[in-house]
């Protein structure tokens, strides 16, 4: 995939906020990866910062929502894994000075 197709998937994707945590699911490192297939289906690998989140389907439709803005995607399928878990170790910087986590 080309690489600025990738920069276009992950910029939609930052506009989907963590609703607990107000910040988006890019810098809280909850994506592992995005990749667009040849007949338009974006596939979505991520995780949730805790298994049995109440909110993953809010977070599933808003990833399904941005991603549907984007021309190239016919439709979206999120994967939702837990391996390997999600650590604040995966969070950008922005995200841990915003949450006042030390680097």
């Amino acid at each position: 995939m080309e690489e600025a197709l990738q920069e276009n998937l992950m910029g939609a994707l930052e506009n989907v906020i963590d609703p607990e945590l107000g910040i988006d699911i890019v810098n809280l490192g909850l994506i592992y990866g995005v990749e667009l297939q040849d007949d338009g289906v974006a596939v979505v690998t991520m995780t949730l910062t805790a298994m049995g989140c109440p909110l993953a389907a809010h977070i599933e439709e808003d990833v399904k929502r941005v991603l549907e803005d984007l021309p190239e995607v016919k439709d979206t399928q999120v994967n939702i894994v837990w391996s390997p878990p999600w650590s604040k170790d995966r969070m950008s910087r922005y995200a841990k000075i915003a949450l006042g986590i030390p680097d």
